[in-house]
């Protein structure tokens, strides 16, 4: 029998979880408004690169989930018996001073798909708690090593690194970590690779060198022995699919050998193919001493995160005072955790899925550009399987100048059209307060999936021409 509270009087399912959620469900990142009169969107199942609710209704899960669905959503059975093999055997044990075969294989195997040398695998179970084991371990690393003033951290500005309070002060997003100040003392903000609005005769060239110069001059006003390490993320998400230009990435090795200070490739997002290669760092070339991962290493199928690093970073820790990585969780590298990410990446190794994402993305790519016809769209950006529409009222300024405020315009108008159009993907406005559209799908994304996607982001960019020009 099922127990319902007594103030709530469902006249169906639908009603009861409508307002069984209301009032028990605390969401993440979810306006007031949905816990009033709004109505929840309640999903019920997938297949492939789609989702459908309770009524029936089909959508295009256009953000992989929250870009972390990389196989889609039709191998539930398959990581399912994966998961329930190893729930038989050993349910549960921990990795303090113990292991177990799940988490021995599969730091194996991520180690093998790392860029070289990185061959350390610390498992967690998010983003954010990747992001905050780093940060432990840099500190721990140049403790070790005597250097007691290296404290401080840099990172990207609008860059987003997690809801953890050590990782909410790496974020750039100051629109959600400024209420929770102060944070973590003695994290510092650079600029980020967004190229677009950057003066138009400014070469790829003089922008790396802006961006280098930027950063080594702010290590140098903050005194290099001081600075502990730098969190970029190879593919910045937030502000919009923000890609490295060219020499960046040699750059930034560079100025972090040059001054002691440990570089950290945040690949929460970009890891497990969501660029073509297993992690983004390879694809650009970055050689960071410590790479954060989660969301793609098991598709979403069930939290799992982790770090990997070297035996160069890793040696003064183990050799030193503490004789230990002083840092632990009770989930990290759970063995149905670890047991699901092996089934994740053989079924990827199997279907070719980072092959999928090679041989698509540039017609991907092709697609999206020919939206800029659109008077509305100002710049497409992105690579793989993860773009960015940037949205504008006046090309030639690259600004939203329209009477309409894009924070309005996008929650009344623009995200509303798209939901109705079967697309869910992310609709947003960015700190400098222009409209964006991010997609970033399963890996499994076919050709003819692109091509529907791309037109109903036709129709939709279509029906928004009467909010004014100029």
């Amino acid at each position: 029998m099922t127990i319902v509270e007594k103030d709530i009087v469902p006249t169906s399912k639908t009603d009861e979880l409508q307002a069984l959620a209301k009032k028990h469900l605390l969401m993440h990142f979810t306006s007031a408004t949905y816990y009033e009169s709004a109505p929840l969107t309640i999903m019920s199942r997938g297949e492939g690169c789609w989702v459908w609710d309770e009524f029936g209704n089909r959508y295009l899960d256009g953000l992989a989930g929250l870009y972390c669905v990389n196989v889609g959503y039709s191998h539930g059975e398959e990581i399912g018996e994966a998961i329930k093999a190893q729930m038989c055997k050993l349910p549960y044990f921990s990795n303090w001073s113990f292991a177990h075969e799940p988490s021995i294989r599969l730091a194996a195997k991520v180690a093998s798909l790392a860029p070289p040398s990185m061959n350390r695998v610390f498992f967690t179970s998010s983003g954010s708690e990747s992001n905050e084991s780093a940060m432990k371990l840099i500190r721990q690393y140049h403790l070790a090593r005597g250097d007691h003033a290296k404290t401080k951290f840099i990172a990207r500005r609008v860059s987003y690194h997690g809801t953890s309070f050590g990782a909410l002060s790496l974020n750039g997003m100051t629109n959600i970590r400024n209420i929770f100040e102060p944070l973590i003392p003695g994290v510092r903000h650079v600029s980020n690779t967004k190229r677009y609005k950057r003066p138009q005769d400014e070469s790829e060239a003089q922008f790396t060198a802006f961006l280098l110069n930027e950063i080594e001059s702010l290590i140098i006003q903050e005194g290099p022995d001081t600075v502990a390490g730098l969190f970029i993320e190879p593919l910045q998400n937030a502000g919009g699919s923000l890609t490295p230009p060219a020499g960046y990435a040699d750059g930034i090795r560079h100025l972090c050998d040059k001054y002691g200070v440990l570089l950290v490739a945040d690949e929460v997002i970009c890891g497990f193919g969501r660029l073509g290669e297993w992690f983004g760092s390879i694809r650009y070339g970055i050689k960071p001493d410590i790479i954060t991962f989660a969301k793609g290493i098991a598709s979403g199928y069930i939290p799992l995160g982790g770090m990997i690093t070297s035996d160069a970073v890793m040696e003064p820790i183990l050799n030193g005072p503490q004789q230990m990585f002083l840092h632990g969780l009770t989930y990290g590298g759970h063995p149905a955790a670890c047991a699901a990410a092996l089934a994740n990446i053989e079924i990827m190794e199997r279907e070719g899925v980072l092959n999928n994402v090679r041989r698509n993305q540039a017609y991907f790519r092709a697609k999206l550009e020919e939206l800029k016809a659109h008077a509305i769209v100002g710049d497409v950006r992105g690579d793989g399987y993860h773009y960015s529409l940037e949205l504008v009222t006046d090309k030639a300024n690259r600004s939203w100048t329209s009477a309409v405020p894009s924070t309005e315009f996008v929650a009344t108008r623009l995200a509303p059209a798209l939901f109705k159009s079967g697309l869910l993907c992310r609709a947003a406005v960015d700190h400098e307060g222009t409209p964006l559209i991010q997609v970033s799908p399963p890996l499994i994304l076919s050709l003819e999936e692109i091509d529907w996607l791309v037109a109903r982001l036709d129709v939709v960019l279509g029906q928004q021409i009467e909010i004014g020009f100029d």
